[in-house]
């Protein structure tokens, strides 16, 4: 054997780590990747198996049990009835979203507009507000009493409430969701085929039916499959401007909290998660065909000014992003309005109302201690685990079961999760009860409920770092713990960092998941628009979203500046 095979030979064993590690680095990771298998079998796969065990109690309400009152349920015509407004009304907001996204990140990425950064954050404006937000702005605009009341009239709608407020408060709510995939499929481009294009004198509606709609379609496919997921296991806007509109989610909600029908609520449950489970499968079949867009050799895409193009590009998003603001602003004016419409004064009643009147000044803080404790459990939870799947060897069946729960929760709809958490914690005979109405539950389930997007995103970061850290660590004798805590967590902080902000923005305005789970100690402030709005005290509503807004605003402003923190203090290198 030649010196250079075994230089090779020997370099190769260099980058591979050796199966082999200290005894207790073993038993270290065998039991963080046994705890992280636990944790989802306790708080993911049997609340799910107790929602189908709920079939199977004899109910004093129905004669039927087991699959047979299944299809009992489905024969209702009011169930069909709600299975079908769910179903068409998602499919009619995902074909109205889809194109407006998509013009909007077209003109952000195709595009030599101006303050694009700024275009693009009113856009994302949505994601920081409880998706009930937009639907109270648009009672304001075009309810009963609304200051545009006589334009939705003209439209030829006789009422706000019903399908077409939800549809509307959808197209809002969704949009944000959509621009960020579209935007992420249309950056991906590469400039080389565009220029060979003009050389052969291809015309520009040529060029994008050829070269740019096949290169983002399985980013519209993405995009689609997300927006009818969401819609259709929404909870709160078609609570709020729903009406007497029965969708699949206020059914569920209503068997539960008003008629105390579980047997039926598993039944609806088990017909929500269909709808997303499909979706899901669907989206994952299509990422796995995705090819990769750009290769080494690839020019990144700038665009050309095109000053009539341009314009029309700059016309388009001026209208969409004043259309967002229109929803947020209304919501923030009428907070500060007395008594709308009938004293229009701007005073501070309603926040005094929701805060102290109404005793929901400790909502705010609730869901404050849910965010934190979302963002430090869920974050650590993820970098743990994604260390444990990417960077470590042996243990390969746990870590197989881990990596297929760990991709679950997402095609889970909130309300489901929740209604799990219900028959399983809630049974006297679980060790686990004590955990029932308590913070910590609440903390868990919405954990679970965003896991998955953290987690792929936690491990792309970690494949993507060199595997030779390990083995000269591993050479050297130095604990796996020690190199994750000197090397690979620096690294990973600007991952960790959108990890953390992500959990925290959606622990501040979740509902779906925690709907079930609350106790008057535990009361969320999400959960309290709902109660303010039952109770006919929408301004106090309102003014309760507008400050789960606010909250969210503040933070996002305070994970910036650590983020510049960060970039400055950890990688410095990356300016040489």
């Amino acid at each position: 054997m030649s010196s250079s095979t075994l230089q090779a030979k020997s370099a190769t064993q260099m980058i591979q780590p050796k199966s082999t590690a200290w005894p207790i680095e073993k038993i270290i990771i065998g039991t963080v990747l046994i705890t992280s298998l636990i944790f989802f079998v306790l708080f993911l796969i049997a609340p799910l198996s107790a929602i189908l065990s709920q079939l199977f109690v004899n109910n004093t309400l129905s004669e039927h049990s087991g699959i047979s009152a299944l299809f009992e349920y489905l024969k209702s015509p009011s169930i069909l009835r709600s299975l079908w407004n769910s179903i068409w009304v998602s499919i009619v907001v995902t074909i109205i979203v889809i194109p407006l996204a998509f013009t909007f990140a077209y003109a952000l990425t195709r595009s030599c507009l101006r303050f694009k950064g700024i275009y693009r954050s009113i856009a994302l404006l949505p994601l920081l507000a409880p998706s009930l937000l937009s639907a109270i702005s648009i009672i304001y605009w075009f309810g009963n009493q609304g200051a545009a009341k006589g334009f939705w009239n003209a439209l030829g709608f006789d009422s706000i409430y019903g399908a077409p407020g939800i549809i509307l408060a959808e197209i809002f709510a969704i949009f944000p969701h959509v621009l960020m995939i579209l935007v992420t499929a249309l950056t991906l481009a590469d400039q080389r085929l565009y220029e060979a294009a003009d050389t052969l004198g291809t015309s520009k509606f040529r060029k994008f039916i050829t070269i740019t709609l096949p290169s983002v379609k399985y980013g519209l496919v993405s995009a689609g499959m997300v927006s009818f997921t969401l819609v259709i296991t929404d909870f709160g806007i078609p609570k709020i401007v729903g009406g007497n509109f029965d969708v699949l989610a206020t059914d569920l909600f209503r068997m539960i909290i008003g008629q105390q029908n579980f047997q039926q609520g598993a039944a609806v449950a088990l017909l929500l998660l269909i709808p997303a489970l499909l979706t899901f499968t669907v989206e994952h079949h299509v990422r796995k065909k995705q090819i990769s867009t750009l290769s080494a050799r690839s020019v990144r895409f700038s665009p050309k000014k095109n000053m009539k193009f341009d314009l029309a590009m700059n016309a388009y998003v001026i209208v969409i992003s004043c259309l967002m603001l229109a929803m947020l602003l209304m919501a923030v004016y009428a907070s500060f309005v007395s008594f709308w419409p009938y004293n229009l004064k701007l005073s501070l009643l309603n926040y005094e109302s929701a805060l102290f009147g109404s005793g929901l000044g400790k909502t705010l803080l609730n869901s404050l201690t849910l965010a934190l404790g979302t963002t430090i459990i869920g974050t650590a939870l993820v970098f743990l685990n994604g260390y444990m799947l990417e960077k470590t060897k042996g243990f390969s069946k746990i870590k197989l079961a881990i990596r297929l729960m760990a991709t679950l929760p997402v095609a889970i709809p909130g309300l489901v999760l929740g209604l799990g958490y219900i028959f399983f914690f809630n049974s006297p005979s679980n060790p686990f009860n004590f955990l029932y109405h308590s913070m910590l539950i609440l903390i868990l389930c919405t954990v679970v409920h965003f896991y998955t997007t953290s987690h792929m995103t936690m491990t792309s970061t970690l494949k993507s770092i060199d595997w030779e850290f390990e083995a000269v660590s591993q050479s050297l004798k130095v604990p796996f713990y020690k190199t994750m805590w000197r090397v690979t967590l620096p690294i990973s902080l600007p991952t960790l960092l959108d990890i953390s902000r992500y959990f925290f923005i959606n622990a501040m305005t979740t509902i779906s998941a925690v709907i079930f789970l609350y106790s008057p100690e535990t009361e969320l402030a999400a959960v309290a628009i709902l109660n303010l709005d039952d109770a006919g005290d929408v301004g106090g509503a309102t003014a309760m979203a507008v400050m789960i807004t606010g909250v969210s605003l503040v933070v996002i402003s305070i994970y910036y500046f650590i983020e510049l923190w960060i970039k400055r203090s950890t990688h410095r290198w990356a300016n040489h």
